[in-house]
């Protein structure tokens, strides 16, 4: 594996570009970073401390120019859910399960390289992933609805708790909390949309309207800070930052119950990859350049883990709003990430104690507000629309992780997705096919075209590989035609769609030729692939299938068979 760093070699050109991307997205991170700790269940500092390390291990291992690594809100949420699911323990010792939970996935994510996992990077299909988002998505929003309304609302408890116990506790809202958390999601909208279009009449630098358009979460914490200020008591706030500087350290281990988090890390180190890989990738598409590394992706993700486990952290992963700040601020290599590191680090230095007064309105606002564009149920319906089994593949996902829980949404998404890939292939498409009228080397299915055939002898395509799941329907399908046609005397299996022939399928084609001895019938095999021929040629199927034989192409079968007074013992082996 070539290592390749978006770091080296220095272009001199690129740095204005990686400094301004740097400074934006590091303003954007500071907010960010606090309110997914926040949502995970853990102190504000661990946000930070999860947006300084890891951030520059990525730089130095990563493979594309504008991905940016942190704290996201799939993740938290999948790390709370993690954490609440282990057994005994309280919400104090979330923070050292939090930190193993990173460095676990770390581990896994580097296990996943050494094997080359990246090269089996849709092993998970998008109607899995794109569920599951939409499904956590939800989840998030409604969990945010204590920071919005004040009312304490239990984190246990089936997706709808939030709304179930406003209802039923509806007196118990803060209207004062209930207003700064609207007002506060009104403003990051306008600033998002209604803001970005009053910015592009202007003749300001299109790079400080950048800057603009991404401090909507700075402005939006800003204000919230400043109304904790001066009308103190009336929200509840985070607290401060303990320490605003990490320590270089890991729990004692033994002490945790790492075996819970076996299960969830592995789970959680896919989900990581999957996300940041897909986000590289489509920005690398949109600016024409060369898609990530995947494999070198997996290093150095697992190392941005590692790192965040070290730095006292969370897991962390490719973030599509920051990577697309990244991208639209122009910037053209990892050294925007470092700059906004530089730019995290003094930030919290500087205002570590203002965030004693950060209302938690102003973050469940933030966090809904990043959220709500993960919910694609777009996706599922147009997956429905195209394939019955890719919608139903997306629903059962996306219902098993709102009913139960994101792993148990996700396996379920992925078994359902191979029982589907394997009923699927278990009854290929198989057509009968004829030579197209005013055609010599045309062959198409003749139920779809007008197409000649030759009196006694019957051409099979195969739109599948052969394997143990449809050996049975290729002979049952070639049966049930000779049937219907007693007087062909002469069957060629046509390859051109078959790539690989396991063991059973291999079987599959003993049995056919065998029946079709027994019948008088001679089967014989046309447009194999060298591949899959170099595979038959080790077996003794080539001899028992005499006196059939290999044609080069279909036509060339045709040719011969139309004309049996030409048939001899030349046997035709590609």
């Amino acid at each position: 594996m070539g290592m390749r760093s978006t770091l080296w070699p220095i272009r001199r050109d690129a740095i204005p570009d990686d400094l301004i991307a740097g400074l934006v997205v590091g303003i954007m991170l500071v907010p960010q970073a606090i309110a997914y700790a926040y949502l995970a269940g853990l102190p504000p500092e661990t946000g930070i401390y999860s947006s300084l390390l890891p951030l520059l291990a990525y730089a130095l291992l990563g493979t594309s120019p504008t991905l940016a690594v942190g704290p996201v809100a799939i993740i938290s949420l999948m790390t709370l859910s993690t954490l609440q699911a282990i057994p005994g323990i309280s919400p104090e010792q979330f923070g050292d399960h939090a930190i193993l939970l990173a460095a676990m996935t770390g581990l896994w994510l580097w296990l996943f390289c050494a094997i080359g996992l990246g090269t089996w990077a849709s092993f998970i299909s998008h109607s899995v992933v794109s569920g599951f988002t939409s499904a956590a998505a939800l989840v998030i929003i409604l969990s945010q609805l204590k920071s919005l309304t004040g009312v304490e609302i239990p984190r246990d408890g089936p997706v709808w708790t939030p709304v179930q116990h406003l209802l039923m506790h509806g007196d118990q809202i803060d209207l004062f909390t209930l207003a700064a958390g609207l007002i506060g999601l009104f403003l990051l909208i306008f600033w998002q949309r209604g803001l970005s279009s009053l910015l592009g009449h202007t003749a300001l630098p299109e790079r400080l309207k950048t800057l603009i358009r991404s401090s909507g979460p700075l402005v939006l914490i800003s204000s919230g800070i400043l109304l904790a200020w001066i009308a103190p008591g009336n929200l509840a706030t985070v607290g401060a930052i303990s320490a605003p500087w990490p320590s270089l350290s890991l729990p004692d281990v033994p002490a945790l119950q790492w075996q819970a988090l076996l299960l969830p890390s592995a789970i959680l180190a896919l989900i990581i990859f999957l996300e940041s890989l897909s986000i590289a990738n489509a920005m690398a598409r949109s600016r024409h350049q060369r898609p990530a590394k995947a494999n070198q992706e997996l290093l150095a993700l697992g190392g941005a883990n590692l790192f965040s486990a070290v730095s006292h952290g969370m897991p962390v992963a490719g973030g599509f709003g920051r990577s697309m700040v990244m991208m639209s601020s122009n910037a053209r290599s990892q050294w925007a990430t470092v700059v906004a590191v530089l730019v995290v680090a003094l930030l919290t230095h500087l205002g570590s104690r203002t965030f004693d007064y950060l209302p938690e309105a102003a973050l469940g606002a933030l966090i809904i507000g990043a959220t709500w564009p993960l919910f694609r149920w777009q996706d599922g319906w147009r997956a429905w629309q195209f394939q019955r089994s890719d919608g139903l593949v997306w629903l059962t996902t996306f219902i098993l992780v709102l009913g139960i829980d994101a792993i148990n949404g996700i396996l379920a998404g992925v078994i359902v997705s191979l029982v589907m890939y394997l009923r699927r292939t278990s009854q290929p498409h198989i057509a009968e096919v004829g030579r197209l009228a005013n055609s010599q080397e045309q062959f198409r299915n003749v139920l779809r075209h007008d197409t000649r055939t030759v009196p006694g002898v019957m051409l099979i395509r195969v739109d599948e590989n052969l394997y143990f799941a449809n050996g049975d329907y290729l002979i049952g399908f070639v049966l049930k035609r000779l049937s219907q046609q007693p007087d062909v005397h002469d069957v060629v299996l046509i390859g051109s769609a078959i790539n690989h022939i396991d063991f059973c399928g291999l079987e599959a084609l003993e049995h056919l030729q065998q029946q079709l001895a027994d019948d008088g019938k001679t089967l014989h095999l046309a447009d194999f692939k060298g591949p899959v021929m170099d595979q038959l040629k080790h077996t003794e199927f080539l001899q028992s299938l005499r006196p059939g034989q290999v044609f080069f192409t279909t036509a060339e079968a045709l040719s011969v068979l139309s004309h049996p007074r030409h048939l001899d013992d030349d046997f035709y082996v590609i």
